[in-house]
């Protein structure tokens, strides 16, 4: 393999998670996720050339990511699942991490219910990011990265309230 293989390939592998976050908060089933998984790697090799080391490889990588999965959304026009589990009839004891496990699945399930600009603004409060680099990578102000990030926060809580989940 080339040197520059190989570097991209190092660096999306120490970055990994943060594709797979992006997956999650933009398709709803497995298969969906991997498929964007792969179009968010493809589209980053394709891109890796325009990257100039001018920031840090995860916030070119977010940037890319995101963007890539707010296209391929469009794309999708989202599937839906055409045989639901039957949950009703599996009882069994949740342990702490079965428990844990439901509430991020309860969390991205609503998470998806956003629309696309939240989802960002989330997945970057996730991610750490302050609210001035929120607006920078969103390419709004600082102040109107925090009054959109408290806007998102709220949907988010009225919509895991209504799913009949409470964290």
């Amino acid at each position: 393999m080339k040197e520059k293989e190989l570097e991209f390939l190092s660096r999306i592998d120490k970055h990994k998670g943060i594709l797979h976050k992006v997956s999650k908060m933009y398709m709803d089933n497995r298969d969906d996720q991997q498929d964007l998984f792969q179009e968010i790697i493809c589209q980053l090799w394709r891109s890796y050339d325009s990257f100039r080391n001018e920031s840090q490889f995860s916030t070119w990588m977010y940037r890319v990511a995101i963007n890539t999965a707010i296209v391929f959304l469009k794309k999708e026009k989202r599937k839906v699942d055409k045989y639901p589990l039957a949950s009703e009839n599996i009882k069994e004891e949740e342990s702490d991490y079965d428990h844990k496990e439901n509430q991020l699945e309860h969390f991205y399930k609503a998470v998806q219910k956003l629309d696309k600009i939240d989802k960002a603004i989330i997945f970057y409060q996730l991610e750490g990011f302050s609210h001035k680099e929120i607006g920078v990578n969103l390419g709004i102000s600082e102040g109107n990265a925090r009054v959109k990030l408290n806007r998102a926060k709220e949907k988010l809580k009225e919509i895991i309230k209504n799913q009949g989940y409470g964290f």
